[in-house]
Order: structure tokens, then sequence, then C-alpha cells
């Protein structure tokens, strides 16, 4: 318990990517889950929706990187007693604005306009030169789960 009569707790997930600092997956506090920025790597370190030929010449996918990262998501809340339909607020990190369409795309597949707030912004890189795209998410915890 917290010092306001609230629960926190971290977790990292097994069979998800490990992250790259000394932070965890998703962090439960006050009946809602934070979820850290989130990618499209895979446990194993490789990148879903980044192909890299024989000749080394690479092919990034925006939309199976969305599909991949929102997987992660769903993954990561299942962890803690949640789904896709509990998050209040998504926020989006892509690399290049150009990939917007094909990413809000995607997007629409999972969530409609009584989805998440939802915010997207341009940034300069993500810690792998493969990644196009990076979420962070907030979501309610189902009541069965904070019983």
């Amino acid at each position: 318990m917290d010092g306001n009569g609230g629960t926190r707790a971290a977790r990292t997930v097994a069979g998800k990517a490990r992250p790259r600092g000394r932070y965890p997956h998703v962090k439960v506090a006050n009946g809602f889950a934070f979820l850290s920025g989130t990618s499209s790597r895979r446990a194993d370190n490789t990148i879903a929706g980044a192909d890299v030929d024989e000749l080394g010449t690479t092919a990034l996918d925006i939309r199976e990187q969305t599909r991949a990262v929102i997987g992660n998501l769903r993954d990561v809340l299942a962890e803690v007693g949640a789904g896709l339909e509990d998050l209040v607020s998504v926020t989006t990190y892509l690399v290049s604005m150009n990939d917007f369409g094909g990413y809000n795309a995607v997007y629409g597949e999972f969530f409609d306009e009584n989805g998440p707030a939802r915010t997207t912004v341009a940034v300069h890189q993500l810690p792998h030169p493969h990644l196009l795209i990076e979420m962070s998410a907030v979501a309610v915890l189902p009541r069965s789960t904070m019983e």
C-alpha cells in the first residue's frame, strides 16, 4: 500500500522484450495501469515490421509495427487483468509523420471514437533505427482486479 491507501506494483512481463533500461513494462497505482513506452520489439530483440535482406536493404512497415505495438500493449494489459477496452489514454511517438496514414488506419482497426484519448507526436528518433513507432498508455483497471 502507498501512503494514500492505494497499491503500487511494477511488473516486467515474461515473454516480452526486456526493457532497455531500469523500468517496468507496467506500473499499477490507485486503480490505473501505466504502460511504459512500447515498441514492436520482440522478446528475441527482432523487430516486427523490419526486414533486412542479405544485401542489407531495409524495409520498414508502419502498419505491421503498429499492429505489433498494439498487440504488445494488449499482452502487458492482460498481465494486470485489463484489456485494450480499458485504455483511457494513448500517446504515440512516430519518427515520421509521413507514417501517420498507415498508423492511423491500423489504429482504427482496434479503436473507434469511444476508445482512449489519443495524442500523436513526431520524434527525432527512437532507441533503434528500425523502430518507426512507440506507444505509451494508461488504463483503468477493471473493478474485479482491484478487489
